[in-house]
């Protein structure tokens, strides 16, 4: 059963889904979750451990983080793990959420094509590497889905004050994997996180041409959804997921999870 986790499109109502199965499949909880965690590869390195120590199975709802929180207000979902800290703490005052814990962190990057015709490896900071970008209208790719990634790309273009738009300017609608393979086929420059890019096979042309701007941290919170919302949540289930994450052991497997010797994902940003 371990290996045979059942991922959900976004826009799927997860409920929905699995109100058709058997009864007898009981002990499970659905986590809605960033595209990120998905597609880097550390849920299929971590939920084994998980679901190994504890029985219970971990079906994984892979959204965008504004669609993961939707997800989470509708009662769809016992857990929800996203990345972007300023949504996660609205969830929590309007009474969507228990509590937001700190799990990990890393930090996005801008990659694009190798010749860098915008000059971002030249780039002072970030905002100025986004204001190159508009100036120039080199292609860039958004995933234009109210995603973590796509809210720190917007809170970028804010700060440089820009409001990107013209046919430089490509909202792909898409998670983040396919909207790199739209970079690719372009070529265009897109902000993307260093886990998603690190296990990402298609570079073609792109490379990372800017990083290392403190405003590029990247921190990932995990929430139960309030079960005085939806009494139907399985909050005992969901906090035994969310009390191993934060502990020493689902730390470490955090920790361990590498593409090509390098880690993706560093745990537990208190204090960071």
């Amino acid at each position: 059963m371990n290996h045979n986790r059942r991922i959900i499109l976004a826009g799927v109502s997860a409920m929905a889904l699995f109100a058709a199965m058997p009864v007898a499949a009981q002990d499970f909880i659905i986590v809605a979750s960033t595209t990120s965690t998905e597609n880097s590869g550390l849920f299929g390195h971590i939920l084994p451990i998980f679901e190994a120590e504890t029985g219970i199975e971990v079906r994984v709802v892979s959204q965008g983080t504004g669609q993961a929180l939707e997800t989470g207000r509708r009662g769809d979902a016992d857990v929800v793990f996203v990345h972007a800290r300023a949504l996660e703490e609205e969830f929590v005052a309007e009474g969507y959420g228990v509590q937001r814990f700190d799990v990990m962190y890393n930090d996005f990057v801008l990659v694009g094509p190798g010749e860098d015709p915008a000059g971002l490896r030249n780039a002072a900071d970030a905002v100025a590497a986004m204001t190159a970008i508009a100036t120039t209208e080199a292609a860039f790719a958004s995933r234009g889905d109210d995603s973590g990634t796509h809210v720190a790309e917007m809170a970028l273009w804010a700060n440089a004050g820009v409001d990107p738009s013209g046919s430089w300017y490509l909202s792909t609608g898409s998670g983040m994997g396919a909207t790199l393979n739209t970079a690719v086929q372009v070529p265009a420059y897109v902000l993307t996180d260093r886990g998603t890019w690190l296990s990402f096979v298609n570079r073609g042309p792109l490379e990372i041409v800017f990083e290392g701007d403190p405003v590029l941290f990247n921190p990932y919170g995990i929430i139960l959804v309030n079960p005085e919302r939806h009494p139907h949540i399985k909050a005992e289930q969901g906090q035994v997921f969310i009390d191993w994450i934060v502990s020493e052991a689902g730390q470490a497997a955090i920790a361990s999870f590498t593409v090509d010797g390098e880690q993706l994902f560093f745990p537990n940003v208190s204090g960071q």
